[in-house]
């Protein structure tokens, strides 16, 4: 918080509560008509950020939050903004991979500069380590994209090229071909045009998939694009700390240390963003200045572990009095509440948890385990229960199997 600038509000934590919650879209029970384009394009907007990620024991992570706040949706319209033109929507390295409206590519420019020292090691050594790849896969690029990463591997066989295999990191087998891809996509130089029925990454050429009016933004400066991506986070959050404003986009190495305190400053010299205080919390905290306070929150949602209202896990604790993390890379024996967890928010509280798989062979949702909150209502099980059978036809599931935990 800029030293000069004084505090003259203060938020109570439930206020603050539902400052987030409207911020996100979950402080009211979602629509009953089903959502159209126009509801899924205007949620994802409000979010600016939807995490991709290949884990699918209930439904891939992107798709899950839109679910949480519009209800039963086609999940076709999400793949239409992202790859079908006019696209809204484009992949890029923003909190983790993700969707991002195209609006934001452009203030993405700083990190895909930054490759090596944003990206991990495999795919910012990819130039150095695979140069005859890298001529070979622009040429193919060129001339056939769209393409996949196996598909490009296979074409570079055919020409008889260096396609080998490397075993590295994280036990992944991934190709010469496939690395050159990576590093390609994290630079700029290709982009998603979409995903194939088996989630492959679909690579192309930016002016063959970007509306041209993003492809003409900018540029921006490094100051520029990290002040436009605070304002994007804060918007989204309706209050956040410092600390949860940069992990939105994960401002917080590099060029970005020292941009961001003078960022939030002109942020809040420009009345965007207004410095408060949370009752009981440390601070600072800022709210953005087209942040709602509803007078209730009434909402039900079972959330993914890769949610934004649960990306910053000190965030979810402090605010929300909710510990949690995600136990999949936790030895079995180990797991507190199992492998795949979604806290069910009722209301501004977390009230419940539930390890849930989509067991598409039995037709069925099953719920591993189930355990109350300290927040808990005489309310919770039967809106979890409602809130499970939504979410077991929205997944083509005929059951719901398992019962909540009553200790």
């Amino acid at each position: 918080m800029p030293a000069a600038t004084a505090v003259t509000t203060t938020l109570s934590a439930s206020q603050a509560r539902r400052v987030a919650l409207a911020a996100q879209g979950l402080h009211r029970p979602r629509p009953a008509a089903a959502p159209g384009l126009r509801q899924v394009t205007a949620a994802v907007r409000r979010l600016g950020v939807l995490q991709i990620d290949s884990v699918n024991v209930v439904a891939r992570a992107h798709l899950v939050p839109l679910f949480s706040r519009l209800g039963p949706y086609d999940v076709g319209l999400l793949d239409r903004l992202h790859s079908r033109a006019p696209r809204r929507l484009v992949e890029a390295w923003a909190h983790e991979a993700s969707f991002v409206p195209v609006e934001t590519w452009p203030l993405l420019e700083w990190r895909r500069r930054a490759v090596r020292d944003h990206a991990w090691g495999a795919i910012s050594r990819a130039a150095l380590d695979h140069p005859a790849e890298l001529v070979a896969v622009r040429e193919v690029l060129a001339e056939r994209g769209p393409v996949t990463a196996s598909r490009m591997h296979a074409l570079l066989e055919e020409r008889g090229g260096p396609a080998r295999q490397a075993s590295e990191q994280w036990g992944w087998n991934w190709s010469a071909a496939k690395r050159v891809l990576e590093y390609l996509f994290f630079t700029g130089e290709v982009v998603s045009a979409g995903r194939t029925t088996q989630f492959e990454r679909l690579y192309d050429l930016p002016e063959r998939v970007l509306p041209r009016e993003v492809l003409d933004a900018g540029p921006f400066s490094d100051a520029e694009a990290v002040k436009g991506l605070l304002e994007v986070g804060a918007r989204a959050h309706g209050v956040a700390t410092v600390r949860d404003l940069r992990d939105y986009f994960r401002l917080r190495r590099g060029v970005t240390n020292a941009l961001v305190p003078t960022a939030l400053a002109e942020l809040v010299e420009e009345g965007t963003l207004e410095p408060v205080a949370v009752d009981g919390l440390r601070g600072p905290w800022y709210r953005h200045r087209d942040a709602a306070l509803p007078r209730r929150a009434d909402g039900a949602a079972l959330l993914s572990p890769f949610d934004p209202l649960v990306f910053e896990r000190s965030r979810l604790e402090e605010l929300f009095g909710t510990t949690y993390r995600i136990e999949i890379y936790v030895p079995a024996h180990q797991r507190v509440h199992g492998y795949y967890v979604l806290p069910f928010l009722e209301g501004e509280r977390i009230t419940a948890r539930v390890d849930l798989k989509a067991d598409r062979a039995a037709g069925v949702l099953r719920v591993q385990s189930a355990h109350r909150e300290p927040w808990a209502t005489d309310q919770t099980a039967d809106m979890l229960a409602e809130e499970l059978r939504s979410m077991a036809g929205w997944l083509g599931l005929d059951d719901v199997v398992g019962a909540l935990d009553r200790h």
